[in-house]
């Protein structure tokens, strides 16, 4: 197995510095809050879907604290996230030159 990402290594040293290791649960409702606040900003952002979304100008802080918890749940469960991620990509690619792009959201059949 490689080594953890880079990200994911800064990621463990920051919260070993400010303390903010918990349980897998714990870390799992974090994160779930903070897919919420993106989802409300992208509503309020939308009108409720009435107009085009537009990223607004605290969309990048809050995606990336949502990535961050992410790498942080990797770190407390022993998994390297970006190792995941790229073999996720690679197999959906894959996927998609077997079947196409219509074959549907990728995620549906696992």
């Amino acid at each position: 197995m490689s080594d953890v990402s880079d990200v994911q290594q800064i990621v463990a040293r920051s919260a070993d510095a400010v303390g903010l290791h918990a349980t897998a649960p714990a870390q799992l409702l974090e994160l779930q809050t903070q897919l919420g606040a993106l989802a409300a900003a992208a509503t309020a952002a939308t009108e409720r879907g009435r107009r085009p979304f537009r990223p607004t100008p605290d969309w990048s802080a809050r995606l990336a604290e949502l990535a961050y918890g992410i790498y942080l749940l990797g770190d407390q469960t022993g998994v390297d996230i970006a190792r995941e991620v790229m073999m996720t990509a690679h197999a959906l690619q894959r996927r998609a030159e077997v079947a196409g792009p219509q074959a549907g959201w990728p995620f549906d059949a696992s």
